[in-house]
């Protein structure tokens, strides 16, 4: 009865759990929402397989007529494009379990958006 109750332990222990969502998937869901808000359409134009997310409860209710005051920080759409692709590497940083990299490139990413409208 203990050999049992040893091997069911065992084979617990060796299963494939569910992986859980780390801190940067979640980074990785949320700049994929905002470079596809109607601010970054506004900027780069909607891409084939985007859809428009509007209606955020946490979402800014107009934008700002003024510019940035840091020039750095001005949305271009070619800065969309670089952040849509530091986004596809971030994701494959994350699934190798690589989480000091995709924290590293959401947080280019995250620079190359910028301000958008």
């Amino acid at each position: 009865m203990r050999f049992v109750a040893t091997l069911t332990t065992l084979a617990l222990a060796l299963s494939p759990l569910p992986a859980l969502a780390s801190s940067c998937a979640e980074q990785i869901g949320t700049i994929e929402r905002r470079l596809d808000s109607a601010g970054a359409v506004e900027i780069a134009g909607l891409k084939a397989g985007h859809s428009l997310q509007a209606g955020s409860p946490r979402g800014v209710q107009g934008a700002r007529l003024d510019a940035p005051s840091d020039p750095d920080l001005i949305s271009t759409a070619n800065r969309v494009a670089a952040a849509r692709t530091l986004i596809i590497r971030a994701s494959d940083e994350d699934q190798r379990g690589d989480q000091r990299a995709c924290e590293n490139t959401m947080t280019e990413a995250k620079g190359m958006i910028g301000a958008l409208p």
